[in-house]
């Protein structure tokens, strides 16, 4: 992430402590069924995804059963719904689950946390679609000294980007809330009720809560978060799957990869309206769904790709070491795209780079 000072920031790592006091509850789908990996025994696939725009991919591949049809007969899908990354993770971690969509930073602290034996990053699934929406009043990071801020969750993707950002801006935050602008880590739909009601000035988020607080609470954008990339593309969304699972599985993973990259297509070339409805119809079926207007234009600031933008990865990793937020940047190995090519060459499209 490039910022003012010229140093390139990444920002979506999660702190070990998010890990641990975020492990909420989840809710599941319907099982499905597909083919099996070598032997007549039949293989489930544990799958977790969030209700969320930015997971818009799973959510198609899902509604419209095209990951049902391309695993086949063999395989039993149990797909499961996860309120933030460190749930999914610590569930990836207990053998819950066998693969999710995932934001990068949570995946990159599984990888680190596990010193590279848990899990892969196999697919991209998103990019963009995160924010700083403030007051009004509000027109420059000076005008944030002595506000308050909400992000998502202490050490999640939203709060680390907020906390880097700010400090870019050489405005001091603390853990506890202190500093020139006190961050305020609290669950987005209560980020919504507490800019409507005055109690916080601004609040980094994610996509839809971003437009939700411009549509329903009045706000504006002070940053968007692609200005800050090259390219204005980062990664916001991954499919990780467990190391173990995918060694012993791979025509799974290979069906969960191409329907992931189909229901991606699907989403990039079918009527944007029909997508929205789609996608807005599986939301419901786990939490409210969105308001037409924000469904609509929350869409347009999002991109669905398979390619994982490895390189903002990196720079994630490497800028989170140096904030002591992770022990170490190194992250080779992280990705295994091999079948994401093999896929990508079936359709006839441009293999991605693995770094």
């Amino acid at each position: 992430m490039k910022f003012p000072s010229g140093r390139s920031t990444g920002i979506r790592i999660f702190v070990v402590v998010a890990f641990l006091s975020a492990c909420g509850g989840v809710s599941d789908s319907d099982s499905t069924s597909g083919h099996v990996d070598g032997s007549n025994q039949r293989v489930e696939l544990r799958l977790g995804y969030f209700p969320n725009l930015t997971h818009a991919p799973a959510i198609a591949a899902i509604e419209t059963g095209l990951l049902k049809k391309q695993l086949g007969d063999g395989v039993s899908l149990k797909a499961t719904t996860f309120p933030a990354g460190p749930a999914a993770v610590e569930a990836l971690f207990s053998r819950a689950i066998d693969a999710t969509f995932i934001g990068p930073g949570p995946a990159t602290n599984a990888f680190v946390r596990s010193k590279g034996k848990e899990i892969r990053i196999v697919s991209g699934v998103t990019s963009g679609g995160a924010f700083l929406v403030v007051k009004p009043s509000i027109n420059s990071p000076d005008d944030l000294k002595g506000k308050r801020i909400a992000s998502p969750q202490l050490g999640n993707t939203q709060d680390i980007a907020l906390r880097t950002w700010l400090k870019s801006k050489k405005l001091k935050t603390t853990i506890q809330g202190g500093g020139d602008v006190s961050v305020l880590p609290q669950d987005n739909a209560q980020s919504l009720e507490t800019f409507r009601d005055g109690s916080i000035d601004g609040a980094w988020v994610p996509e839809p809560w971003a437009t939700r607080l411009i549509v329903e609470g009045g706000g504006k954008v002070l940053v968007d978060e692609r200005d800050l990339w090259p390219n204005r593309m980062f990664a916001t969304t991954l499919l990780i799957v467990r190391t173990e699972f995918l060694r012993k599985n791979p025509k799974a993973v290979i069906s969960l990869v191409e329907a992931n990259l189909q229901a991606i297509e699907q989403l990039k070339t079918d009527d944007p309206a029909k997508s929205q409805k789609l996608i807005n119809k599986g939301i419901g079926k786990v939490s409210k769904p969105l308001p037409a207007r924000v469904i609509s234009e929350s869409w347009i600031n999002l991109e669905f790709t398979a390619d994982p933008v490895a390189s903002s990865i990196s720079e994630m990793a490497k800028d989170a070491e140096g904030l002591k937020l992770l022990p170490s940047s190194n992250i080779d190995g992280i990705f295994d795209l091999r079948l994401l090519n093999k896929a990508l060459r079936r359709a006839g499209k441009p293999e991605i780079k693995q770094s």
